[in-house]
């Protein structure tokens, strides 16, 4: 048997080494056999790490933007709506952007804002390396995820070509646009960029919007106070808000003035004066919201509207500049007028309401099934069940119930006033809701109500027009026409009297209306006053009926007050308009706009009617017009049956005003002639402002007066014989008559005063 500890063995385990491995127990390795499955998940795993990566590529790349649209940045702009004085009346927008030129913005602005967002921002070609680095160091050391990264060229590329979510993806586009960004346009291109774009909260975006809405200004105006908590609020708006959180904003304006001031921006003496200062902000009242003319800049959103698809602009996204006629001053004065007047006269009708009688029982019962049907818990349910249970609770809902009555017997109106001569509208109210409308009815424009006695003066044109004088009389007697049917109309005098004969001038200054109706009768056929409406701007349908004499037919403010403008131009009618012009975001011309113009009545008949009708103010209906306003004006008072509406239509020779008053539920009437007529409640809102329009000095309306035609002649006649009067005449009265005829009698008036005369006792105008 070998023993394998011999020595021959050993000399052998030291001198060979495989035998030394056999020795030890040792194996030779075997060669292993590699599984062809390996190569293949191998295989598949680097085609699907491969074909990630190169989607994953070409899903970044294909978010990026475009180099036209690198070259052509197109922000969401809003579209400015002017007054005629250079107010911003308001915006239409879906982000609240306007735009302005760096020239445009102080410089201790653009300083904060590179001191507080961008310290590098001239030196860097897009992407700060060392505040990456920073940052996030920043982020693994807190083991939190927070912002801090982004220089102004990835903030502009982010809000303008790029969404505002959080992604790995996102931020590398960001990063790569921002790049690219740097190589399309210069530092300064890019800080405007940055200015016009950034949100600075409250729905604003750019320091434009940003600088009207906190400080109703301008940025060129903007002190460095305001800069300073401007560019403070750049990290959260919300949280450091200055209306909701005063101490965070002011605490945060004075940690921008520390940076300014350690950075050597500002000295140590403005550094510790401006950090005093208290913050004053835009006053905060509702019309920072609607603004002071929310109907008319709706009415003008409109018509932009349909021009829009015409010239082929986005009113919500282009910046447009649109140029209005509304006259800002005139319209705080008709915002006045009407809150001063309805405000009183709202509280008088609702304590003579009665909600226990039964017609008003009825109306109520209407109000809520209608209130009910429109409320979004009724409108929700899917059953009859539910239905019949929520309709149950709100009728039993005191709060509802009494806001249902509160809306009901809400006074409304629709105030319009225009010039004239050019058409421009320059105030509009829409309803008693105008410090609080967004949308809605505007009842200047878009209602049609019967006008009343409001609408005589058209039946007295056409008699005017015919060749018959202010002095010719007509019979004050009933009158009964058979109408449809077996029924008869009978119309009479407002109160209950009749009897003699009265001129036309007196039948139109004391509202007559057995006058008015004879006129149409005799001497203005019905189809010649609708005919005349017509052409004076009237576009509501008129019945061809007697009874329009007293105002049956149904007009909105807007056509009636530009039809009333014929008489106050001297026959001519220029049709209302509201827009000037239309620019692009650079100012450059869309479309402008001038109103129609043609000659509807003579300079004679227009002045007669004028003649007439300021004897309506001096001595008829009108007259408590007096009370507030002394100057050139003629008018007309409306009252319609039952109440139901209220009228003043007048003009002095620079401004033609409407005003409506009544309810929008047709069933709710005022109670009677002391709170129904259009003396009351409509005309004081008329007066009130004419009264501030004329003695706003900024405004600086002079006084004038209604020019009468050479070819209008004064005669004298005789009360007694009604002919041309003789020296024999023991009474006699001047009357103006057009000169195309010379009769050779006349009738009497008893009221009119020489032109002559008017002016001489126009001291107090």
């Amino acid at each position: 048997m070998n023993n394998k500890y011999s020595s021959e063995n050993m000399d052998r385990y030291f001198n060979d080494p495989e035998y030394r491995k056999s020795f030890s127990g040792e194996k030779k390795p075997q060669k292993r056999r590699v599984n062809k499955n390996y190569w293949i998940i191998l295989l598949i795993t680097g085609i699907i790490l491969g074909g990630g990566g190169l989607l994953f590529m070409i899903h970044l790349f294909s978010g990026l933007p475009s180099l036209e649209q690198l070259e052509n940045p197109k922000p969401e702009l809003a579209t400015n709506v002017y007054s005629i004085d250079g107010v911003v009346l308001d915006r239409y927008f879906i982000i609240n952007r306007s735009r302005v030129t760096l020239d445009e913005v102080p410089d201790h602005l653009i300083q904060a804002l590179l001191l507080m967002e961008d310290r590098k921002f001239y030196r860097h070609w897009g992407i700060d390396v060392d505040r990456v680095i920073k940052q996030t160091v920043k982020n693994v050391i807190d083991m939190r995820v927070r912002g801090g990264y982004s220089t102004l060229s990835q903030q502009v590329a982010r809000n303008l070509y790029l969404t505002q979510e959080f992604t790995i993806a996102r931020k590398l586009r960001e990063a790569i646009t921002a790049v690219q960004i740097e190589r399309t346009y210069t530092k300064d291109e890019i800080l405007e960029m940055y200015l016009n774009i950034v949100f600075f909260g409250r729905g604003t975006f750019g320091i434009a919007s940003a600088a009207q809405m906190y400080y109703g200004k301008i940025p060129a105006d903007l002190t460095l106070s305001e800069s300073a908590l401007l560019i403070g609020l750049l990290p959260g708006p919300a949280l450091y808000d200055p209306f909701n959180h005063p101490e965070r904003a002011k605490n945060r304006r004075n940690l921008v003035l520390s940076i300014m001031y350690d950075q050597g921006a500002i000295s140590e003496e403005v550094y510790h004066q401006t950090r005093n200062e208290e913050i004053f902000l835009r006053e905060r009242d509702i019309h920072a919201v609607t603004g002071i003319a929310p109907h008319f800049v709706e009415y003008v959103r409109r018509q932009l509207s349909r021009l829009s698809e015409q010239y082929g602009f986005d009113l919500y996204r282009d910046g447009l500049h649109v140029y209005t006629t509304l006259d800002s001053r005139m319209q705080q004065h008709a915002n006045r007028a009407v809150e001063e007047h309805l405000e009183q006269y709202q509280a008088n009708f609702t304590r003579r309401w009665n909600w226990n009688t039964r017609k008003n029982r009825e109306i109520l019962q209407i109000a809520l099934n209608q209130s009910i049907r429109d409320h979004d818990d009724f409108r929700r349910a899917t059953t009859a069940e539910s239905r019949d249970s929520i309709r149950t609770a709100l009728m039993n809902d005191t709060t509802f119930v009494n806001d249902v009555k509160k809306r009901s017997t809400k006074i409304e109106t629709g105030f319009v006033a225009i010039d004239p001569k050019s058409g421009h509208i320059l105030s509009m109210i829409g309803g008693s809701d105008f410090r609080t409308f967004r949308y809605g009815l505007n009842r200047a424009v878009q209602i049609q109500r019967q006008s009343g006695s409001a609408f005589k003066p058209f039946v007295f044109t056409v008699a005017i027009d015919n060749g018959y004088a202010p002095s010719y009389e007509l019979l004050n007697q009933p009158v009964v026409m058979q109408v449809a049917g077996n029924q008869q109309w009978r119309p009479t005098n407002a109160d209950g009297t009749f009897g003699g004969r009265n001129t036309m001038r007196e039948g139109l200054a004391r509202s007559i209306n057995l006058i008015a109706v004879r006129a149409i009768l005799e001497i203005a056929p019905v189809s010649e006053v609708i005919q005349y409406s017509r052409r004076m701007g009237i576009t509501s349908t008129i019945p061809p009926y007697p009874s329009i004499s007293l105002g049956t037919s149904e007009l909105s403010p807007l056509e009636i007050t530009s039809a009333y403008g014929v008489f106050a131009n001297e026959g001519i009618h220029v049709e209302p308009i509201s827009i000037l012009r239309i620019e692009d975001k650079d100012g450059n011309l869309i479309a402008d706009f001038s109103p129609n113009r043609r000659e509807v009545l003579s300079r004679e008949t227009a002045y007669l009617m004028t003649d007439m009708l300021v004897d309506v103010i001096d001595g008829g209906t009108g007259i408590a017009v007096r009370n507030f306003f002394n100057y050139p004006a003629a008018g007309k008072t409306g009252t319609t049956q039952d109440f139901a509406d209220a009228w003043f239509v007048g003009y002095t020779p620079q401004i033609t005003a409407g005003v409506w008053v009544g309810f929008d539920d047709r069933r709710v009437t005022f109670h009677d002639w002391s709170d129904g007529q259009g003396s009351r409640a409509a005309m004081p809102i008329w007066a009130r402002y004419m009264k501030y329009v004329y003695e706003d000095r900024t405004i600086g309306l002079p006084v004038e007066y209604f020019n009468r035609p050479d070819d209008i002649i004064e005669t004298v006649i005789c009360n007694d014989t009604k002919m041309i009067a003789t020296e024999f005449c023991p009474s006699r009265t001047s009357e103006l008559f057009n000169g195309r005829w010379m009769p050779d009698s006349c009738d009497t008036h008893t009221s009119f005063r020489r032109d002559e005369d008017r002016r001489r006792g126009a001291t107090s105008y």
